[in-house]
């Protein structure tokens, strides 16, 4: 069952940052129904500069995410368009003055969301791919004893230095629009956008990928189609100071943060009691698999099941469909069956 999108009105945060956001929203959208004892939920965050009608594909009667059985709630990340973000955010503090959320921020507006509307106190599952990843990564740690189980896909418990320098590229590319100026785009920065689009897509998809002409499974039939009717395409559809937030929120993250472990990230992954699944897939450029391989040990139930794929960071979101997808999907529904 799919349930209209709906907004939780915050009001005023006072931000990890020390900055204070006023009437803040979160925008939500539910599929499924709600057990009467509440416990059949799995909450799924949204990624990098998704809305959930971009990730809630697989959720679907015996998918990824079974909405026969489970009541879904995807969160809009801060930043999306949806959610407080600088596209909607009013004067004075909007463009270069926007108040930046932490993936902490998120997750306790997201956790106030669940109890205040649904009355839900804990969760058998929080599931995310790439910044989802984080998110789940950090309601377990911030949150233990309200999380059963994480499906950490594609992501991890912190922005690797590698990871941030890759997004200094992006960053740089958008910045270079000549409608840069103090901070924020006194123009739409259509060249900005284009030129990010190229450089992400170098890194969100494996050297095999390419070389195997893997982009024509989704239909595309040269490399210069893939990247103007994928890539760009997605990106020119975005605010590209909603995309810059999100970049802020990524590169700034560590689970750490939480003043409950004062910065200490061995104490933050230890803090976690929840069974977790890491999927990083074998190819993933930024999310490397060797940053959870060396997470894992501090975890009191971890599992590292990677995802053996030329899709790259791809691979943990598979519109293309095919054996990633039914791997992610038999994997998810064997940790969701213990």
């Amino acid at each position: 069952m799919l349930n209209p999108a709906a907004i939780f009105e915050a009001g005023d945060l006072l931000l990890s940052s020390g900055q204070t956001y006023r009437g803040a929203k979160l925008s939500y959208r539910t599929y499924g129904t709600l057990s009467a004892a509440r416990d059949n939920v799995v909450l799924y965050p949204t990624s990098y500069s998704a809305q959930h009608l971009d990730t809630q594909w697989l959720i679907s009667p015996g998918g990824i995410l079974d909405s026969d059985r489970w009541f879904v709630i995807i969160p809009d990340m801060f930043g999306n368009g949806l959610s407080s973000s600088p596209s909607n955010t009013p004067e004075p503090f909007n463009a270069s003055r926007y108040p930046h959320f932490s993936i902490l921020d998120n997750v306790r507006v997201q956790r106030r969301l669940l109890h205040e509307v649904f009355g839900i106190k804990r969760l058998k599952m929080v599931y995310g791919w790439s910044m989802g990843g984080m998110q789940a990564y950090q309601w377990a740690s911030s949150f233990p004893d309200e999380v059963e189980r994480i499906a950490v896909v594609c992501g991890a418990a912190r922005c690797a230095p590698h990871n941030y320098v890759f997004l200094e590229g992006v960053k740089a590319a958008l910045t270079a629009d000549p409608a840069w100026r103090n901070g924020a785009f006194d123009a739409r920065p259509e060249r900005g956008l284009r030129a990010m689009a190229r450089v992400y897509a170098g890194w969100a998809l494996s050297q095999a990928f390419y070389r195997d002409r893997l982009w024509t499974q989704m239909g595309y039939t040269s490399v210069e189609d893939w990247l103007v009717g994928n890539w760009e395409g997605n990106f020119l559809r975005r605010d590209a100071l909603d995309l810059l937030a999100h970049m802020h929120t990524w590169q700034h993250f560590t689970i750490a943060d939480d003043p409950a472990h004062g910065g200490d990230f061995e104490r933050a992954l230890r803090a976690i009691t929840a069974d977790v699944m890491l999927m990083p897939c074998n190819t993933d450029l930024y999310f490397r698999l060797d940053d959870n391989a060396r997470e894992l040990p501090m975890l009191a139930r971890g599992q590292l099941v990677p995802i053996e794929s030329d899709w790259g960071h791809r691979a943990g979101n598979p519109v293309h469909r095919g054996p990633d997808e039914a791997f992610i999907r038999d994997q998810v529904h064997a940790l969701l069956a213990r």
